[in-house]
């Protein structure tokens, strides 16, 4: 008979928007419920969620719901318990490097979001720590496993788009300022003492996007701006969004095939969506094109590329938009965070290392630290290497 394992997961941080949603209900417990996953010599992983957060009451409430028998606001204790083989973090970015630190010298293996740390310095400790501990470490690198850019990089696989010549990214949406209608996004997004910033959000992101789908990042020149100086908190009592609610970036990439690539991308709290997706990117090469959001992907290629006149004169006739084509999956996608989970608890139970690691989130920290560096002293900056 195969051998089944199950891997106990404390979840911390699992009553915030991103926690609950996308790592229990949409990936720890469908795994629970299919039974876990079966690896290639025929072994079992299942998994058992152990919810940590600060209300003891939301705990409950959630544990009930979902059929979680353990919960507790004791994180310490948790890592401290040879029985709990993963520590997952989804807390505020200003509490991770403790509790990931702390989870490593413990000899626990770790899955976290990002960004890792509020410092270059701790992102790249963290990576020493768990170099030297041999656990296995993982960070969510979400966005590559979506739909829509998987097929963006079957194309630059494929080598669709001939020499890759540039990236355009559009994220964001209107956060409301809580005063009328409650914010979208908890308060402490728009506090810099508290973690907040979309530069420190979001170029982590960017970060392995743009290393995932074209190659390294080479150089940052970043604009920041406060946009909403005001907003209204969970209490809704007014305050200062100290914090960076925008900001637009342009990345010098290298291939690896030597070739230079610019990438611009805008990441805005204060827009308002006119395209199809909250998030979009579109590559431009010489053979071709392609837009792909979260789920759809579409391209063009260059025997089917129009040849539009600029006349300002005469309103447009044809539509861009239905010139370009589907791009098809090909095949059934799962949800992104649950199926980097699955791959995490295979790399847990077989000893490898995660190709997603702390080192790569490292970098994510440096783009951002980077970037804020760039828009504070009006310059590009080159982007050296990290070595452990």
């Amino acid at each position: 008979m195969s051998e089944t394992r199950v891997l106990r997961i404390a979840m911390n941080g699992i009553t915030g928007r991103m926690g609950y949603r996308q790592h229990l209900v949409r990936s720890i417990l469908p795994i629970r419920d299919q039974g876990g996953i079966t690896l290639s010599d025929g072994t079992k992983v299942t998994v058992e969620p152990i919810l940590v957060g600060r209300n003891v009451d939301k705990l409950k409430e959630l544990a009930a719901l979902h059929n979680v028998e353990h919960y507790t606001t004791d994180l310490d204790s948790l890592i401290n318990d040879p029985s709990i083989d993963i520590i997952f973090d989804a807390s505020m970015t200003s509490l991770r490097y403790n509790t990931l630190s702390k989870a490593i010298a413990a000899g626990k293996h770790v899955f976290t979001e990002k960004p890792t740390a509020e410092t270059l310095t701790e992102a790249i400790e963290l990576a020493r720590q768990a170099s030297r501990s041999g656990v296995t470490a993982g960070v969510v690198h979400d966005k590559l496993y979506l739909p829509g850019l998987v097929k963006l990089r079957r194309l630059v696989d494929e080598g669709f788009f001939g020499r890759i010549l540039s990236l355009r990214g559009e994220f964001g949406y209107w956060v409301f300022e809580g005063e009328i209608q409650e914010a979208q996004r908890p308060s402490w997004n728009y506090r810099l003492a508290d973690g907040g910033s979309m530069t420190t959000d979001m170029y982590c992101h960017w970060n392995y996007v743009l290393e995932g789908i074209i190659g390294k990042v080479k150089s940052v020149t970043s604009k920041t701006a406060t946009h909403i100086p005001t907003r209204w908190d969970e209490k809704n009592e007014a305050y200062d969004a100290t914090a960076d609610d925008a900001a637009y970036g342009i990345f010098e990439l290298e291939t690896p095939q030597g070739d230079e690539v610019t990438a611009q991308i805008n990441s805005s709290w204060a827009v308002r969506v006119y395209r199809d997706e909250l998030v979009e990117f579109q590559i431009d090469g010489t053979h071709g094109s392609a837009v792909a959001g979260l789920n759809k992907c579409v391209a063009q290629q260059r025997a089917h590329t129009p040849k539009p006149v600029w006349n300002p004169d005469l309103p447009v006739t044809e539509s861009f938009r239905d010139q370009w084509l589907e791009v098809p999956a090909n095949g059934d996608l799962d949800n992104g965070f649950k199926l980097q989970w699955e791959e995490f608890l295979a790399d847990v139970q077989t000893g490898r290392e995660h190709r997603y690691g702390l080192l790569s989130a490292a970098r994510g920290v440096q783009l951002a630290e980077l970037g804020l560096q760039s828009a504070a002293e009006r310059r590009t900056i080159d982007i050296p290497e990290i070595t452990l």
